[in-house]
Order: structure tokens, then C-alpha cells, then sequence
């Protein structure tokens, strides 16, 4: 289907690969209820194809979703989209959000993914800001959380810079995701700014789907008045378009509520209106409305009412709908207020069933995504193999060649012969020589890939800390600032851009910035400092707390806060160890010490792999990788903190494996090193990788 987008990316590709049976146009517009188009009419192609996609789109939100299949393979049909570009994106675009409300989540990622790479290449950046949000909002749904804030800060990012003034679906999308991150401050902000944006804008059906969440926010933190004000503003909103549908989502809101506030007349009340209105329009019941029903009834003692419901709503349900654990739950309690204790245990197994289908089915997923891009990746490192290999064979055909002339033309002259030999060799000797670079500089790119997968993602440190109101400051185990929020600038009066990669030292007084370094090495055996020290600019005395980052012990978090102590005590620096650090998490005293070793030993085999690679020794190693420091005792050069990790019994508790790993791949992608030398330098890395893939899994 794609001869027009030969050279398309990965994910493009394979859905090129993926061959669809061939639709009949004409024949798809009559059982659809269209008269079929003249061949030479474009307009009126573009204007039937644009009603297609606006009837795929109805049918999407009314959950009818073979029918809205059939729209646009009808559409695809009709466009003819292997000549024309936008039609196609568009259509890509579409059937990533039919996977994704069909909830064929990676399907649905790798079409946004190629829809992405499509309006890239057009430069369309309204379109690249909305597929950055498409793929924002799979990688959500995946798990992948980090790679999820990522492709929404882009496109937030992006609509900004364009000016544009319609945010809220990519900051409501912001708002899930620290939401499932359990960070309810954070997505409380993002949905309130969602919701100003839509209100700005005259959208009221998306307004009432964000007060509706914020509602469940407040009545999950216990706030109940918050709550009725929230669903009441979402009631208000939502009858001023009429989207009946979802007014009943509020309905059980609201139903839900007055249950937890124990006023059952009210629920009731609620209640009523919402099957009122159900039965008025033919309105299926959502789940939500179910449930809250079936509860009033069983709390008003109805309890044939409230199973007859709840079994009916269950059965409507397909298998793999979120839903039905809850139903099943609230059948079982229903069956045991009746006294039916035996069919309440068999529902209670029905619900246990239920969720464990629905996580392996969200794992099964998750496993499917990771399989593919994995496939993918070996798919394409196959791909560049063999455009290697085929260049070598090729140099080695024209060898050849070069070869048969120069047989032929040993025939005249014997001299000519022994020349032409001798270029072959030199032929041979440069093809080896290049097939050996390659691989040689393939690995180095790949160590130095790795080296630089340990490093520090600043943007994400930023978006983590700007919004906490204490002074904070990340800086790593060298006293080197990643990363500080507004109020640690203000707090210094320094700004950020003069602070991010400069020692924080700076912003003592010199007279106390050995000291602070001397606290840094500290760390490496405890996990909380505390000390006071005088700021460099007004001599103003900060209160300095060091503590490990426990999203990541690599890091330090370091909180500033205006000292109290009187001018007399600023003197002195004050160190108090929080406690004293124990074993990894997940990993047992044996493993422990198995670790310790391998880091000892990986380090051991990293120096002695540099001394014999530049003939430097451990000190140069310190200075060109800027991983350790180097500093000056009783007149000498020392890199203390390196050379502790040279002996196991010095070995620091809570020691520093990412900076080990570093240095190894720093030595691996800067030396040269025979083949047994780099193969046991390898397994070093390896043996360390697998304690930390072992301590993360447990």
C-alpha cells in the first residue's frame, strides 16, 4: 500500500508490511448509504472522505468500533493514499485511535509513532505537538511513564512556542500521569490548568470530564463538599452541551457521594434522575451508574433488586472491560448482606479471577510492546549488518575484478604482473583494516552510548523539583549542581543558569569549601549530613542537609535553609549521620558482599586495563573522565575517592556503582586494549549489571 513511502521509518514500515484486503470503493459508500463518486471529482472526494472520517469519529466515542474499521478502510479507499501524503497521515493517525479505544495499546503506539514521523517530515508542528500527545498518552497506558512526561513536555513545550491557546488536552494528559505516579499536588495543578483552558475556550464536555476527575480527587482525600461543588460545576457544565451520555457518568458521581455522606434519600434522588433521563433518551447505563444503584438498593435492603442489576451490567460487559472487578465485588456484598455466604465466596472467586485476567492481560500488553521494539531493534542492527557486509563483498567483487585484469595482463609483462599483485594485497589489507575499524568504532559508539544511559536526565530532575516550595539543589557525588528550583535561587539569589554543572562549593565561603567536600566524601558511608555554613556573597549562615536521593543513590539532595544559629555558632560545622547505611535493597548479606567484590574487582580491572592501554596512571584517569576528584594532600595529588574503591575493605557503604560503570566504559570507549582484555573488562560490567538488575527486580 506504501510504494509512495519507500524509505519510511521502523514503525511506518511495519505497518506497511501489514497487507489489508481490498475495499471496493463504490461498493463500501452503498453499504455505508452514500452514492459512489466520479473518478475524475476531486472536491467531492475530499468532501466524502471528510464525512467518512467524521462518522469514524462518532462511532469511536459511541463504542462501536468494527463499524468505524469499516469507515476508514472506506476512506482509504476512496483517498487513494499512496499518492497523497496528508491522507495518508490522517488515516494513520485515525486508526491509532481506534487501537487505542479498542485498547490494542502498542498497536496504537506505533501507529502515533509513525503519524509522528509523518508530520515531522512535513513540518507541520500543530500536527507534531498533537502526535507527540497521542504518543505521550500510550506510553502512559505501557507503564512507561518516564518516556511518557517526556513526549507531553515536548508538545506542551511546542504548542507554547507556537501560542497556541488550546492546552488543555495535553495538560490534562500531564495530569494522568502523575496521577497514576500517585503524585495527586502535582496532577491536582495540571487538571486545574486543563480545565481553565477548556473553560476559556467554550468546551463544556471536556470541562465536566476534568471537574468529574477532580471530584474523584477530592473524594479519594476525603474532602466531600469539595467534591459536591465539583460535581454540581460538572452538571452545570455539561447540560449546556447536552452530552447526555456522560451526564450519567455524574449522575453516579454525585449518587456515590451522597452514599459516602450516608444521606440515602439524596442518593436516591440522584439516582432517580439519572434512569429518568436513561429511559427517556434510550440511554445505555455505564458501569459507574450501575454500581452505585446496585449499592443504594443493597443498603435500603433490596437485594434481589440490587443482584438483578449488577448481573445484568456484568454480562453486558466484555471480559476484558476495568469494570467488572468492582460489579463482582459489590455482588458479593450484596450476597452477603442477603445471608448467602456460599454464593458471596463464589462471586468474591469470580472477582479474583476477574483481576487477575485483567493484569496478565495489561502485562501481556506491556510484554507484546517490549517484544516488538525489541524485534524491531534487532530487526534493524540486522538490517545495518548486512548493508555492511554488503559493502564489504561489493569492495571485495571490485578486488576481484581488479584481479582478473591484472591475471590478463600478466600475459604481457611479468613486471606488470608483480605490481598488480602487490596492489591486491594492499587491496585486502585495507579491506580487513576497514572491517576492523568499523566493528572497533561500532563498539566504541555503543560503550559510549551506554556511559552516557548513566548520566542524568537535567530536564526531568527540573520538572521534579521546581514545584516543591523548600529550597532544594541535586547535585552529584563531586558537589557538581544538576539541578536547583526557584526557590534555592531565590533562597541564594543566584541564578539557575549560573549554578547548573558549577561546583556548589562556589557558594560558600572558601575558608569552608574543603570542609563541604569533606561532607560530600562522607556520604558515601552514611545517609543524612547535616551542616551550617556561611553563604560566599553577604556571609549569611545556610543550614545544609545532605541526603541520598532515593529515586536514585547516585544522587544527592541537598535542602538550604536560613540558619537561626546566632553569628558565634556559625563557626563550626555541624555533621549528624541520619543512619547508617545497610545492605542494597532486595539483596541479602551474601549478595551484598558478592556485589561489593564485583565493584572492587570491576574497578581493579578498569585502572590496570587504562595503565596498559595510555601508559597513564590512575590519577590521569581521574582527571580525563571527570568521574573522581583529584585533590591536592601535603603537596601531592590524590584521587582519594577513586582509590577507595581499589580495596574492598575501604570500599564505602553506600558506594557509587553508576560512577564504577562509568569509568569502565570510559576506558572501554577511549583505549585501546587487546581482545582478552576487553572481553574480561565486559564481564566485569556484566557481573555488576546483573547485581543491580537483581536488586531493582527484587
Amino acid at each position: 500500500m506504501l510504494s509512495a513511502h519507500a524509505g519510511a521509518s521502523a514503525p511506518c514500515a511495519r505497518i506497511a508490511a501489514v497487507r489489508r484486503a481490498t475495499v471496493d470503493p463504490a461498493a463500501c459508500l452503498r453499504r455505508i448509504g452514500i452514492a459512489p463518486l466520479a473518478d475524475s471529482d476531486d472536491a467531492a472526494t475530499n468532501t466524502t472522505a471528510a464525512g467518512l472520517f467524521s462518522r469514524a469519529e462518532e462511532r469511536i466515542a459511541a463504542g462501536r468500533f468494527d463499524e468505524a474499521e469499516q469507515s476508514l478502510d472506506c476512506a482509504e479507499a476512496v483517498l487513494h493514499t499512496d499518492n497523497d501524503a496528508i491522507a495518508h497521515y490522517e488515516l494513520v493517525r485515525r486508526r491509532g485511535i481506534l487501537d487505542y479505544r479498542r485498547e490494542r495499546i502498542p498497536e496504537a503506539l506505533e501507529r502515533f509513532e509513525c503519524a509522528l514521523e509523518l508530520s515531522t517530515a512535513r513540518e507541520d508542528r500543530s500536527a507534531i505537538a498533537r502526535d507527540l500527545k497521542n504518543v505521550g498518552s500510550a506510553l502512559r497506558r505501557l507503564g512507561d511513564f518516564r518516556g511518557a512526561l517526556r513526549r507531553l513536555a515536548e508538545s506542551l513545550d511546542l504548542q507554547r512556542a507556537e501560542g497556541s491557546d488550546a492546552l488543555g488536552p495535553v495538560l490534562n494528559n500531564i495530569g494522568d500521569v502523575y496521577r497514576e505516579l500517585d503524585e495527586p499536588e502535582t496532577a491536582l495543578r495540571y487538571y486545574r490548568e486543563a480545565l481553565e483552558d477548556f473553560q476559556r475556550r467554550g468546551n463544556p464536555v471536556e470541562a465536566a470530564h476534568v471537574l468529574e476527575t477532580l471530584s474523584v480527587l477530592a473524594l479519594d482525600r476525603g474532602d466531600s463538599r469539595e467534591a459536591a461543588r465539583l460535581l454540581e460545576s460538572a452538571l452545570a457544565e455539561d447540560r449546556q452541551n447536552g452530552n447526555r451520555p456522560y451526564r450519567l457518568r455524574i449522575y453516579a458521581g454525585l449518587t456515590r457521594l451522597a452514599i459516602a455522606e450516608g444521606d440515602l434519600a439524596k442518593a436516591e434522588r440522584w439516582r432517580s434522575a439519572g434512569l429518568a433521563m436513561a429511559d427517556e433518551y434510550d440511554l445505555t447505563l455505564p458501569a459507574a451508574f450501575e454500581l452505585e444503584a446496585a449499592r443504594l438498593d443493597r443498603l435500603g435492603g433490596r437485594f434481589g433488586a440490587a443482584q438483578a442489576r449488577l448481573r445484568r451490567a456484568v454480562a453486558r460487559l466484555p471480559q476484558s472491560d476495568t469494570e467488572r472487578p468492582e460489579l463482582l465485588r459489590e455482588l458479593a456484598a450484596s450476597l452477603e448482606s442477603e445471608g448467602d455466604t456460599a454464593a458471596a465466596i463464589a462471586v468474591l472467586r469470580q472477582t479474583h479471577t476477574a483481576e487477575l485476567k485483567l493484569a496478565e492481560s495489561k502485562y501481556d500488553r506491556q510484554l507484546a510492546w517490549a517484544r516488538s521494539r525489541f524485534e524491531a531493534a534487532e530487526r534493524e542492527h540486522k538490517i545495518a549488518v548486512l548493508e555492511r557486509d554488503g559493502r564489504l563483498r561489493s569492495a571485495m567483487l571490485r578486488q576481484r575484478t581488479l584481479l582478473l585484469w591484472s591475471t590478463i595482463a600478466s600475459g604481457l609483462a611479468l613486471l606488470l604482473l608483480s605490481v598488480m599483485f602487490f596492489l591486491r594485497r594492499q587491496q585486502q589489507a585495507r579491506i580487513a583494516e576497514a572491517a576492523r575499524q568499523a566493528r572497533n568504532d561500532e563498539e566504541l559508539a555503543r560503550y559510549r552510548q551506554q556511559a552516557v544511559a548513566l548520566g542524568v536526565d537535567r530536564r526531568l530532575l527540573k520538572s521534579l523539583f521546581d514545584d516543591r516550595r523548600d529550597a532544594v539543589c541535586v547535585i552529584d557525588a563531586e558537589g557538581s549542581v544538576l539541578t536547583l528550583n526557584r526557590a534555592a535561587c531565590e533562597l541564594l539569589s543566584i541564578a539557575e543558569d549560573a549554578m547548573v554543572g558549577q561546583d556548589f562549593a562556589d557558594c560558600l565561603q572558601e575558608d569552608r569549601r574543603d570542609e563541604f567536600h569533606a561532607a560530600l566524601v562522607r556520604m558515601e558511608d552514611t545517609a543524612t549530613l547535616q551542616l551550617a555554613m556561611n553563604q560566599s556573597q553577604g556571609g549569611a549562615l545556610l543550614s545544609l542537609r545532605l541526603s541520598e536521593w532515593e529515586r536514585d543513590g547516585g544522587l544527592i539532595l541537598l535542602t538550604i535553609a536560613a540558619s537561626t544559629a546566632t553569628a558565634s555558632s556559625s563557626a563550626d560545622t555541624v555533621f549528624v549521620p541520619a543512619n547508617e547505611a545497610g545492605a542494597s535493597p532486595g539483596q541479602d548479606d551474601a549478595s551484598q558482599q558478592a556485589f561489593r567484590r564485583a565493584l572492587v574487582e570491576l574497578m581493579l580491572a578498569t585502572v590496570d586495563a587504562w595503565e596498559r592501554g595510555t601508559g597513564q596512571g590512575r590519577l590521569e584517569l581521574a582527571e580525563k573522565s571527570r568521574i573522581w576528584r583529584v585533590t591536592i594532600d601535603d603537596g601531592r595529588l590524590r584521587a582519594r575517592s577513586m582509590e577507595r574503591y581499589l580495596n574492598l575493605s575501604k570500599l564505602p557503604q553506600n558506594p557509587r556503582w553508576r560512577d564504577v560503570l562509568r569509568s569502565a566504559y570510559f576506558v572501554l570507549g577511549q583505549c585501546e586494549m587487546d581482545a582478552s582484555t576487553r572481553a574480561a573488562l565486559q564481564s566485569g560490567v556484566d557481573a555488576v549489571l546483573a547485581y543491580t538488575r537483581r536488586s531493582a527486580l527484587a
